[in-house]
């Protein structure tokens, strides 16, 4: 999410709204950040979440979500292929190798 454009964002809530507190402003952004991540990780299979997931160092949580998605959609290539890059990252080639093999014959 963009920082700069979720404080003009807010600004606007409260200019429009000025019975709305700081806290009120505060839950109605952390709402819509939520739903925002939520509907691009439904978009997505998952792959939104995981490479936040994964780009602040928490790799194997990154891993368990995508394969909570694949559970749903087993046969979506590019969650596979994405599950088989963070498991490569993680240190756990074989499994990597699985998850590309599985998502290349998907194709």
């Amino acid at each position: 999410m963009d920082e700069n454009k979720a404080a003009t964002f807010r600004d606007v809530l409260g200019s429009r709204y000025p019975w709305l507190t700081d806290n009120s402003l505060d839950v109605l952004m952390d709402k819509a950040k939520k739903t925002m991540t939520d509907t691009l990780d439904e978009e997505t299979n998952g792959r939104s979440l995981s490479r936040e997931l994964e780009s602040a160092g928490r790799t194997e949580e990154a891993i368990r979500h995508l394969k909570r998605h694949l559970e749903k959609n087993p046969n979506d290539a590019d969650t596979w292929y994405a599950l088989g890059e963070l498991l490569c990252k993680a240190g756990r080639a074989e499994e990597g190798y699985k998850a590309f093999a599985r998502g290349r014959d998907l194709f």
